[in-house]
């Protein structure tokens, strides 16, 4: 049985995995990620995929190749991470070091990448030709794949959906622009509408998004306001209603420009489900360019791998 070894470097966990020809995980590794990243981060990746290959059995050399799915601005041709904020590595020779440690071939990409080709391989995305997957987490991860190959650009750094502007001028990025997608439809940025919501209704306690919150702006999450709504708050409601039509604004962009066979939502806000999807849906159905004239109309539904998307991909990266 032919397996594959994956490795999502996290900026909190390293999670490893073996994977079967069937493409599901069969054996896991784990470390924590020491912050800032130095050499140190390559025995722990080392680490990481010798305590899975052992679960499951094997040893290094039973696979192919290693795998990696890594934050940020990632040289897939040579292997170096020439730029991840939050791993604090700039020119990082990864595949080397990590070759010259485990004495296995390594691949790396993007963790959104590796992430968006684990759902086309395995997910959601399956037997689509162009396919987009978009991740609602802290940011707004997008991966895009045509033809059945990752999309990164001509320097490596394509695919990044979240910072495309939605609201010229609009509320500020981390990445230093203002208006980006992330900036209205992260799992942050719903978190900090539902809170500036309720503080404009301050006097409205007796609501029950306040009662789910036990009256605290500090107990807000991202499933917060989709609570309040089901239980019949204006409040609640209105911000739902809010940040899906940022969410489907850049869900519209990305099927205008990228034409998809099939576009997955993944992330924690995914977990809405339809209360999610059928909303955006109607609002790409009558906005899509393309719709208007009798034009394909893409698949639009929630990623089904999970958190174990990337690990996936990128044991994948080399088929």
């Amino acid at each position: 049985m032919k397996v594959y070894l994956g490795i999502d470097l996290g900026g909190t966990n390293i999670a490893a995995g073996i994977v079967d020809e069937s493409y599901q995980i069969i054996a896991r590794g784990k470390r924590k990620t020491r912050l800032p990243c130095d050499d140190g981060l390559i025995d722990d990746l080392a680490a990481a995929a010798n305590e899975a290959a052992a679960a499951a059995g094997i040893s290094l050399n039973d696979v192919p190749w290693i795998g990696i799915g890594c934050p940020g601005t990632i040289n897939g041709s040579t292997g170096v991470v020439e730029y991840a904020n939050n791993l604090y590595l700039n020119n990082f020779a990864l595949r080397e070091k990590l070759e010259k440690a485990t004495g296995r071939a390594v691949l790396v990409e993007n963790d959104a990448n590796a992430a968006a080709y684990g759902e086309y391989k395995a997910g959601a995305l399956k037997g689509a030709d162009n396919a987009v997957a978009v991740t609602l987490g802290t940011g707004v991860g997008g991966g895009v794949i045509i033809h059945g190959q990752i999309y990164s650009g001509s320097n490596f750094a394509g695919g990044e959906l979240g910072h495309m502007v939605i609201q010229a001028g609009g509320a500020a990025c981390t990445c230093g622009r203002r208006g980006c997608w992330e900036a209205y439809s992260s799992a942050t940025a719903l978190i900090r509408m539902t809170r500036e919501a309720m503080a404009a209704h301050v006097l409205k306690k007796d609501s029950p998004i306040w009662e789910i919150t036990n009256g605290s702006l500090d107990a807000v999450g991202g499933r917060t306001a989709f609570q309040a709504m089901r239980a019949g708050d204006p409040i609640g409601k209105e911000v739902v209603d809010r940040y899906i039509s940022y969410l489907a604004c850049g869900v519209i962009n990305c099927v205008n420009i990228f034409q998809p066979d099939i576009l997955c939502i993944g992330g924690g806000v995914s977990n809405e489900g339809e209360a999610l999807l059928e909303p955006i849906r109607n609002l790409v159905e009558q906005n899509a360019y393309n719709y208007k004239n009798g034009g394909k109309h893409t698949v639009i539904c929630r990623a089904q791998l999970g958190n174990d998307a990337g690990i996936i991909g990128a044991a994948l990266l080399g088929e």
